[in-house]
Parts: structure tokens; sequence; C-alpha cells
């Protein structure tokens, strides 16, 4: 996708975001959108294109540090609860409860007992969000490996990313078969029919950025929109089967 074309269909989808939220905030929806990938996965671009036009008041982006001391002697989900959207609010993660069954995995930050015990409670904890009337959309942004690589040189070269580098960075591909046992774990065990796994191909940004914009508005009601534009390609991004990991559709 060349860079006019981009910006121009980006235009005309943010304004679709812009109906989407006062739909939101008419019918007292609590939209929760949760996005997960590598370090590099264009999780940080993702986000600004799908907010940069909202109504902050409405619109919340949680991006949580290291939990504290008293954080990690609390129960796991309690540091997240606070941040749950309220009417009329789009709340959007980036990176969630999943660190657990992701970096606090391959990290070693968890015991195996605290990686189980979160693996068995996570979907009856999501299943309550969603009885308790929180629509729930995830997302895990894919990359291959030579894309990572190149995005972390970037995030290195570049004095305004500098601030994404983390010491996770340094290791991410050293561990790139952890994380990606990890992840086809993560993406098996806790998939389901309430709250599925949507996997985003996102080699590409600029192509990533815009299939997620419309599969938000395919996946939220709204009378007023574009169906034309709530059509994401099926190629670029796809609800979780197995099939997806012997195919390559999902990285190796």
């Amino acid at each position: 996708m060349d860079k006019k074309a981009y910006k121009k269909e980006l235009y005309k989808l943010q304004v679709e975001l812009v109906k989407l939220q006062r739909h939101i905030i008419a019918h007292d929806l609590k939209i929760l959108i949760i996005f997960e990938g590598r370090d590099a996965a264009g999780k940080d671009g993702t986000i600004k294109r799908i907010t940069e036009h909202l109504s902050p008041r409405e619109t919340r982006v949680v991006a949580l540090g290291k939990p504290s001391d008293r954080e990690q002697a609390s129960w796991y989900f309690q540091r997240y609860t606070a941040h749950l959207p309220a009417e009329q609010e789009m709340t959007l993660f980036n990176r969630s409860w999943y660190n657990r069954a992701g970096v606090e995995r391959v990290m070693g930050f968890c015991t195996d007992t605290e990686y189980e015990a979160f693996m068995g409670s996570v979907l009856p904890f999501e299943h309550l969000l969603v009885k308790s009337g929180v629509q729930l959309l995830k997302y895990y942004l894919d990359i291959s490996k030579p894309e990572q690589i190149e995005r972390l040189e970037d995030r290195r070269q570049n004095p305004l990313k500098t601030w994404k580098i983390s010491p996770i960075d340094a290791v991410a591909i050293e561990k790139w078969d952890e994380y990606s046992a990890a992840r086809n774990e993560m993406l098996r065990r806790t998939h389901n029919p309430v709250t599925p796994w949507h996997v985003v191909r996102a080699d590409s940004k600029k192509r990533a950025r815009i299939n997620v914009i419309r599969h938000i508005m395919a996946n939220v009601d709204c009378p007023e929109k574009d169906e034309h534009r709530a059509h994401p390609d099926p190629d670029i991004i796809f609800e979780y089967d197995e099939k997806h990991l012997k195919s390559g559709a999902i990285a190796r």
C-alpha cells in the first residue's frame, strides 16, 4: 500500500471511528480492545491511529508498567480491573493480562504454578466481563523474524524511538522460538467462541492498521457505519485456527 492510498483510506476510516464513538456514547456501550504481539509488532502505531481523532474523555489507552510490590502480592487481575471501560467508553490495552502467557512465561517472571493458575482463570474472567456488558476484542499482531530484527534495529538507530527500548528487546530475537511456543500455547488454550483471538499479519504496518480498524467497525454494531469499509482483508486479519500455524500464515 503506497503512502498516498494509505493516508486517504485511513482518513475515511478515522471518520468512521468518530461515528462509531458517537454510537458507543449514545447507547452506553462498553468496548474493551486488547492488543498483544511480539516486541516491535506495531501495537503503539495501531492504537495511535485508532485513537488519534477520538474524544479523550471516552477513549482510554492503558499500557501498564512493571507491577509494584503490592500489585505482585494481589490477585493477578486486580491491577487491570481499575482500567476496565465504564458505559460510553472504549478502552485499549497495549499489552494486557496476557503478559503472564507471553513475556512473564518466557522470561521466567512467573512460576509454573502462577502460569497455570492464570491459564485456568483467564477465560472465566473474560466471560464474566462479557456477561457484565463489556464487548471484548482480542488482537495478536504477528510479525516475521526478519521484520522484527529490522524494527528493533530501527529503534536503536532512531532517536525518536529510543523511549521504546527495553531490556526485553535485547533478548527478543535470541528467544524467538520460546516466544513462538508461548504464543502458540496462549492462542490454543485461550481462543474460544465468546472471546476469540484475531491474528493480524503485521509485517506491513499500513495494512495492519487499516484492517484492524475495519475489523473493529465490522464487530461493533453501529447503524451509521459505511458497510463497504467494514470488511477487513481475510489474508491480513483472521480468527485463530491451528491450521494457520501449519500453513505459515502465523509466523514460525
